[in-house]
């Protein structure tokens, strides 16, 4: 059925719509619907899968070679688990779809506190102590300050993003430094050992190409829906690729938190939302420079750094998140998900 030509302008986010599209002219056909589902559910399921392969043959590839464990599990497994984000955003920014890129990075941090931390705590609170909290939280805030401010002009520049990827190496080697002393009592990095070497780079292999084609397939479908339906690039990163990106960080956090781990869990996500705004965002950058928009500018981004400002002072002053938190948190991303419905 034709739409009308001032529905593109109706329905499309303020300055970060997509622009209109021959396909947006008419509905998508039943084919054209199960081709772009199929796009989308296969990619989410080649980033899962081909995650977890990654994870577990590079770990065990650094293992065999005499890396620590602490290192395979701060560097190998944090920045693994984060793959399928960076491949991600770096393929939505070359295919000229920068919405998708930062809405990845911003909706991915916003749904790991609210969404994956809810979850997490509705299992089981979670209890850490007020340290912990002041210095890996604070380490949060000043990186999503950070990214508010470089997205402030409106373009993240490979200047930028250099400076960033640099900031994150400081990161890596001051966490390694600082954790050094529980190096012993790190004994959770999958596959490591017990796994022939052979196997563990097939693995390596594998899972990369896995993560590679599964990004390529998200972003097309990604793409595609956002043009049939008129719906802003923003709102498909923000809400789609973000949690759907973000799922190993959800059942990494679930599984800690139901094994009593309480600061994994935690850790998990503060560590992750740090990999996401400093890392992430950095190596986008230094690969194809983003534009941000206006409504990102001053609405998701500050959003981002309010919420992780509010996990670390409601952390640091109770050192827990107790389940009717976790419900609340639960409860204002769906409020989130609910505005971003409105901006589609």
């Amino acid at each position: 059925m034709p739409v009308p030509a001032s529905a593109p302008e109706a329905f499309a986010r303020a300055d970060g719509g997509v622009p209109p599209h021959p396909a947006a002219s008419a509905a998508p056909k039943a084919g054209e619907f199960m081709i772009l589902t199929l796009q989308i559910v296969g990619g989410l399921f080649g980033l899962l899968i081909g995650g977890e392969l990654l994870v577990r043959g590079a770990s065990a590839v650094a293992v065999r070679l005499g890396i620590s464990p602490l290192v395979v599990g701060v560097v190998i497994v944090g920045l693994g688990t984060s793959a399928p984000e960076l491949v991600t955003c770096v393929r939505a920014a070359l295919a000229g779809a920068p919405g998708i890129a930062v809405g990845n990075i911003v909706g991915s941090n916003i749904a790991n506190i609210l969404l994956i931390l809810g979850i997490a705590a509705l299992m089981r609170p979670i209890f850490t102590s007020r340290e912990v909290v002041i210095r890996d939280g604070s380490i949060v805030v000043i990186s999503a300050i950070a990214f508010a401010l470089a997205a402030a002009s409106g373009m993240i520049t490979r200047p930028i993003g250099g400076v960033f990827v640099a900031a994150l190496a400081v990161y890596l080697v001051w966490t390694v430094r600082r954790d050094r002393r529980s190096a012993a009592e790190f004994d959770d990095v999958p596959a490591s050992s017990g796994t022939p070497l052979a196997l563990s780079v097939v693995f390596l292999l594998a899972g990369l190409g896995l993560v590679i084609v599964g990004a390529e397939y998200l972003v097309q479908g990604a793409v595609a829906t956002a043009r049939h339906y008129n719906i802003s690039e923003e709102v498909i990163g923000l809400t789609l690729v973000a949690v759907g990106t973000s799922l190993p960080e959800l059942a990494t956090s679930v599984v800690a938190a139901l094994k009593r781990h309480s600061e994994i869990a935690l850790g998990n996500v503060l560590g992750s939302n740090v990999y996401n705004t400093i890392g992430i965002g950095g190596v986008t950058a230094l690969v194809q420079p983003v534009p941000v928009s206006g409504t990102m500018r001053t609405f998701d981004i500050p959003l981002m750094v309010a919420i992780s400002l509010i996990l670390v002072i409601v952390v640091a002053t109770g050192r827990r998140v107790t389940r009717w938190e976790g419900g609340v948190l639960l409860g204002l991303y769906a409020v989130y998900i609910a505005m971003q419905t409105q901006f589609a």
